[in-house]
């Protein structure tokens, strides 16, 4: 017998002699029934005490009071002790829900999901042509979790938005459904608990706890690819909560197809449910993000001129963060150097941005709109063309699009790299290389060069 054991023992006996003597209690029902019982958990707040049959459990059910105050008095109890009747026959099981309640509770604690950004939600997420699909694709799975799009995967470059839509799901279902379990986290997180869970033997309770969750949003997966044994365990958690309705949502600057180091079987369970691009803003919807950024600037809106905003609109759309970027450097410049009204009109806006625009006063041309064409051209998304594939058909797209941006806007190598999902300049001079030898000796792909330099030009 264990020490925790005698002690239940010993203070149910003191009970029993303080019950059967206080004369509140006949002593056939004390004999027959209160004999038969044992005290088996017990806690500053709550007493469990088995039975061997549902007739004893009601009977003691009708003097739980009784019960109650007695041991209130022998433990000296500050507060009213809940007591609970159950029977024997159910006490194994119940026992082993409490156990995995309790080490749910513990892995709560110490593999909590990272904080969701309160200030995102779809209420402030500006909605255009370049984002219209992900943005409904997310507010379904967020209003009806796990019935319509499971799981949901958002893929695009940086700084387009996906994290913002991530954390408007689960602040939208916090809001909504109080109840549901929302657990946000991008995937290094994710390894590190997989990797601290192992290290704690506390594995298996770490995999109880992620199967407890109702919507799961994972950002960045890409960066679970290679670690093998992140994904054993991801692939176990994605089966349960899928196969069960529970909403996975999944962020990504590449499609599924695409990350190096995934094990097929994450590529196919990832594929199964619906995947959705993100693209570069338009001038539109770059236009009114800039405006829900100054709405909610110190700077007041009125100060900027309206042609100030569609510079940097036209020019800075690459990503949300370029545009911010760009506004901030203009806000920053007309505080700093601006000895006039306050007034930000475009020519403050253009100092500010002196050798930061990637564009052709003559032409108009922008890098965006060469991406554009040429992949419109060979029927592929942008998202592909700026993307790490290789595959040959995207490839000689791509090496054309940068043969695009170094002959008709003369960049620099680097700023070429830059809008091409960040390539180093040596890679981009060898695609610049390329596609001149290519059109030297291949009439097709000149002629395919020469279309595509007109429809960039009209």
């Amino acid at each position: 017998m264990t020490s925790n054991m005698f002690y239940l023992n010993e203070i149910w006996s003191r009970a029993l002699e303080s019950i059967g003597t206080s004369g509140r209690v006949d002593s056939f029902v004390f004999d027959n029934f209160y004999k038969e019982s044992n005290l088996v958990d017990l806690n500053e707040k709550k007493a469990l005490i088995s039975v061997a049959s549902f007739i004893h459990k009601t009977l003691l059910m009708n003097e739980i009071d009784l019960i109650s105050t007695t041991l209130e008095d022998i433990l000296n109890a500050p507060t009213k002790l809940q007591c609970d009747i159950i029977l024997e026959k159910d006490l194994t099981r119940f026992m082993n829900e409490t156990t995995n309640e309790t080490e749910i509770q513990v892995i709560d604690e110490t593999f909590d999901s990272s904080p969701l950004r309160e200030d995102r939600t779809f209420d402030n997420f500006v909605v255009g042509d370049c984002n219209r699909e992900s943005h409904s694709a997310a507010l379904a799975c967020a209003y009806n979790p796990g019935n319509l799009f499971n799981p949901l995967f958002i893929y695009g470059n940086s700084g387009l938005g996906k994290s913002h839509l991530l954390c408007a799901i689960g602040n939208y279902v916090k809001k909504n459904e109080p109840s549901k379990k929302v657990y946000y986290t991008d995937s290094n997180k994710f390894v590190d608990n997989v990797v601290n869970s192992i290290k704690m033997g506390k594995i298996d309770a770490f995999k109880k706890y992620m199967y407890s969750i109702d919507v799961l949003l994972i950002d960045d997966i890409q960066f679970i690819a290679g670690k093998e044994k992140s994904h054993e365990i991801f692939f176990s958690i994605f089966n349960e909560l899928v196969n069960n309705r529970k909403q996975i949502c999944i962020v990504s600057d590449r499609l599924p197809t695409e990350i190096k180091g995934l094990e097929d079987r994450l590529i196919s369970r990832f594929s199964s449910g619906l995947s959705v691009g993100i693209d570069s803003p338009e001038f539109e919807t770059s236009l009114a993000i800039l405006k829900v950024k100054m709405s909610n600037s110190a700077f007041e809106s009125r100060n900027i001129d309206e042609e100030a905003l569609s510079f940097i609109a036209s020019n800075f759309n690459r990503d949300v963060r370029q545009l911010e970027g760009a506004l901030n450097r203009v806000l920053f410049y007309a505080i700093e150097f601006q000895k006039d009204d306050g007034k930000i009109r475009f020519d403050t806006a253009t100092n500010a941005l002196r050798g930061q625009v990637l564009v052709s006063d003559k032409s108009g041309i922008t890098v965006r709109k060469i991406i554009k064409c040429v992949s419109e051209y060979y029927g592929l998304t942008k998202q592909q063309l700026t993307s790490k594939t290789r595959t040959k058909n995207i490839s000689t797209a791509r090496q054309i699009a940068i043969y695009m941006c170094r002959k008709l806007l003369d960049l620099p190598y680097i700023k070429i790299g830059e809008e091409f999902g960040g390539r180093d300049h040596s890679t981009i001079m060898s695609s610049c290389e390329k596609v001149e030898k290519q059109s030297k000796s291949n009439g097709a792909y000149l002629q395919a060069l020469n279309e595509i330099e007109k429809i960039i030009k009209s």
